[in-house]
């Protein structure tokens, strides 16, 4: 558990700071260095992003525990990045998110969050709902009861504010605060009002997704005690593009040493950290 140990601080140093940031989402290894080198203070791995890197799905919550914990350990043994992760409805109920908090730990996570939402869709829903707010909070007293670790970050997710109102939202947030959570992230504000009128209510720091673009400043946000702000997850979309653009010349003939906007040798040197191989091989073998 020691290994993780630091990132963790590090990621709590963010909370208990005054300014809020954007962390890079990852999705595997080499994205994680990436943001790395590129000095992001955290990094996302989100439960869309995952469904989509694993299983080539979208976010329907057909990913399981296993294999959402692997790729988030890949993500963590790849480098130093204190590592945020969506661990959506933790898989089940109370008792399955005890195992959802022991695996994502024993993975590296620096931080993780619980949300509210019903999951998967049941039968018949038109709409994404919520679960009861006692459940919500009872998932996040046993996610605290399962952690062994005291520097792992519990957040407890809602969806309420887009959803059903921001009213909802702040009992929920006062609900999940009590039990026990480290911090509250919001997803789907549409408003400074509604923020104003959560972040009035609740004393840990915040941690908000999906909201409107008029909410994105960070000086504002930082103000209103909100510590990370996601931006979406278009790394993930741009990978993507590069390798459809990049199989599209190749199929229609383009040189490989034709092609644009392939990495230098230096920079895929730098990713997969090459130089340390070579020291590696030159000392053991």
């Amino acid at each position: 558990m020691s290994r993780w140990t630091e990132r963790r601080h590090r990621f709590r140093a963010l909370l208990s700071g005054d300014a809020c940031v954007h962390p890079a989402s990852v999705f595997d290894a080499v994205s994680a260095r990436i943001a790395e080198d590129l000095e992001f203070e955290a990094g996302m791995f989100a439960g869309s992003v995952a469904s989509m890197t694993i299983l080539g799905a979208p976010d329907l919550i057909l990913i399981t525990l296993p294999e959402f914990a692997d790729q988030a350990h890949r993500i963590c043994r790849a480098g130093n990045l204190p590592l945020l992760v969506d661990a959506d409805h933790g898989y089940g109920n109370a008792l399955n998110v005890m195992r959802t908090v022991e695996a994502l730990e024993n993975a590296g996570v620096a931080a993780l969050s619980i949300e509210d939402t019903e999951l998967p869709r049941p039968f018949g829903a038109q709409r994404a709902r919520l679960v009861s707010v006692e459940e919500g909070a009872g998932k996040v007293r046993a996610a605290i009861e399962a952690r062994r670790d005291p520097g792992l970050v519990i957040a407890g997710r809602t969806g309420a504010p887009g959803i059903t109102s921001i009213e909802d939202a702040i009992v929920r947030a006062r609900a999940y605060e009590e039990a026990g959570a480290d911090a509250i992230f919001l997803v789907g504000l549409k408003s400074r009002a509604d923020l104003d009128a959560v972040a009035g209510e609740i004393s840990v720091p915040l941690i908000i997704g999906g909201a409107d673009a008029d909410l994105i400043d960070l000086d504002y946000l930082g103000g209103r005690g909100v510590r990370i702000c996601l931006q979406g997850h278009q790394p993930f979309a741009a990978a993507v593009e590069a390798v459809h653009r990049t199989l599209s010349s190749l199929r229609d003939g383009v040189a490989p040493k034709e092609l644009d906007g392939v990495a230098s040798k230096e920079l895929m040197q730098r990713v997969t950290r090459h130089a340390d191989h070579v020291q590696w091989t030159k000392s053991f073998l």
